[in-house]
């Protein structure tokens, strides 16, 4: 009878122990049916923080936090970006704050909590936007700037335009047809890393003829959140200032240089009055035809959406970036890729936005009338 009951035992244990190492071998631990588990993953950088797309689902998720979309040059950015992250296989995010500073903090934060691999910025303010560099590395997640730098921050990378021959290729365009006289400069907003660049980039071509007492600046402020209203109302200043006697101007960008124009039609100036700007707007590639804008700068966004959607890819996935160029943003030196811009004016641009299929040629020749 003992000796049955031990036996009885005996085999519950021997049951229970294959049962344990079943269970064991099916969550992973062990071996089923003589196939050794798979090996544990390394933890993905959504893993880092919390179980993002890239963790869950294998897709890489992109977060891009852009200042506005109240200009044409942003939807172009958006759209573009957009179509090269997806075509990379991975799903983007958009928000927009539209110039409010707490607004795209607080956005960026959204997109932090619902789990991106990567948050790309265009920053409204320079300054501000750390904050968000700030949340994101927290959480594990790395930071791009796109076309504008984040100052005062550990941000990876920064891919953008040189900025600075920006502002050379505009003075340099200027000065060609006016190397003396009074000029004007419109800058952009204050709180943008980029108005500075492109300003800094003005001043390395003028200030020689500064000096030499060739050129005097007549009048030179900046445009609150880059809005023609303000170069409107700057403009009607520096003219008010001088006279109207003012020889040329160079504004920050076409959407300052369109509030600037205004001013001088209003004077019946437009036309007589070499202008600059840069961002290559159908609004500017009109006025340059028609004649009331001499130039802009041309900068590829497809270049640039195409590029940044690539490195961001590649940061999401812990892959180098090549990045060549070292910005310094007041804290680091930051990991940059700057692109080339190109100078349009009246002779090439039909071989170059419109070759590039940037605007319509119907639509850029739209008011002109056939001679």
């Amino acid at each position: 009878m003992q000796r049955g009951l031990r036996r009885g035992r005996a085999l519950a244990l021997t049951l229970a122990l294959a049962l344990i190492g079943l269970a064991s071998a099916c969550d992973g631990g062990g071996a089923a049916n003589g196939i050794p588990a798979a090996p544990a993953q390394s933890a993905s950088p959504g893993a880092a923080h919390g179980g993002g797309a890239l963790a869950k689902t294998g897709k890489i998720k992109v977060g891009f936090s852009m200042d506005t979309l109240l200009e044409e040059r942003w939807l172009k950015d958006r759209d573009l970006f957009k179509a090269a992250v997806e075509a990379l296989g991975a799903e983007v995010v958009i928000m927009a704050a539209n110039g409010d500073d707490a607004k795209q903090i607080s956005q960026a934060e959204t997109m932090i909590s619902q789990g991106v691999d990567i948050l790309v910025i265009v920053p409204h303010n320079a300054e501000a936007t750390a904050a968000i560099v700030k949340k994101a590395h927290s959480s594990g997640i790395k930071v791009m700037a796109y076309d504008r730098l984040v100052k005062n921050s550990d941000v990876d990378l920064y891919v953008s335009f040189d900025n600075e021959k920006v502002g050379e290729l505009q003075a340099e365009a200027i000065t060609r047809l006016v190397p003396r006289g009074k000029y004007v400069y419109i800058g952009g907003a204050d709180t943008d890393n980029n108005a500075h660049l492109f300003k800094q980039g003005v001043f390395n071509v003028l200030q020689p003829l500064i000096d030499r007492g060739d050129i005097k600046i007549a009048y030179d402020q900046w445009s609150k959140d880059w809005t023609p209203r303000s170069a409107l109302s700057n403009m009607r200043d520096a003219l008010s200032a001088n006279g109207d006697r003012i020889d040329a101007l160079i504004a920050a960008n076409d959407a300052t240089a369109g509030g600037a124009v205004e001013a001088l039609s209003e004077r019946g100036l437009a036309g007589r009055i070499p202008v600059a700007g840069q961002d290559a707007e159908l609004a500017a590639a009109q006025r340059i035809v028609e004649g009331t804008q001499t130039m802009t700068v041309y900068k590829p966004i497809k270049r640039l959406a195409d590029k940044a959607a690539e490195l961001a890819v590649k940061l999401a996935k812990g892959e180098s970036t090549g990045a060549d160029r070292k910005v310094n943003n007041g804290k680091i030196e930051v990991p940059s890729v700057l692109l080339s811009p190109i100078a349009v004016d009246k002779i090439n641009i039909d071989e170059t936005i419109i070759a590039d299929g940037f605007h319509a040629r119907e639509d850029v020749y739209r008011n002109v009338k056939p001679k």
